[in-house]
């Protein structure tokens, strides 16, 4: 893509209702949040180089294992807008360090003006809140970790 391409499709989202646009072409990505930053990712692919012989790479001194995983984590079922309070002036359902049992609420995400209630499916202690309070969530985008009990 070009300066001129991006600036069109930049145009043509003017006076629309459009927040959020990701454009892939190729290896290439235009990524355009309403109000936020324009992203532009270009990818340059290396020519492929021949070797007719293989060396072997000295080897890299053992890392340690990485930590275990031990929280769950709890993702968007649907593409909507992510809530952490049943209304503005409420307060939220939970805070990192809350104790939750399964089928709790967590947040609302809504959907084309549905307000879809996410439940916790385990019981445990809310580790990290990954998304801000009325931000843009995909699918399958994580909104959660909680420790398992």
């Amino acid at each position: 893509m070009n300066a001129k391409e991006i600036k069109e499709i930049l145009e043509l989202l003017k006076g629309t209702e459009v927040k959020e646009l990701e454009l892939v072409r190729g290896e290439n990505t235009l990524r355009v949040k309403l109000g936020g930053a324009v992203e532009y990712h270009a990818v340059a692919v290396a020519p492929p180089v021949a070797s007719p012989v293989a060396v072997a790479a000295p080897a890299a001194p053992a890392a340690a294992p990485a930590a275990p995983l031990n929280y769950k984590e709890v993702v968007s079922p649907i593409v909507g807008t992510f809530y952490r309070a049943p209304s503005p002036d409420a307060a939220p359902f939970v805070e990192v360090g809350a104790r939750v049992v399964k089928g709790q609420t967590l947040c609302i995400v809504e959907a084309m003006k549905i307000m879809n209630q996410i439940e916790s499916d385990t019981t445990g202690t809310i580790k990290a809140i990954l998304v801000e309070n009325t931000s843009p969530v995909q699918f399958g985008q994580p909104l959660f970790h909680i420790v398992e009990d």
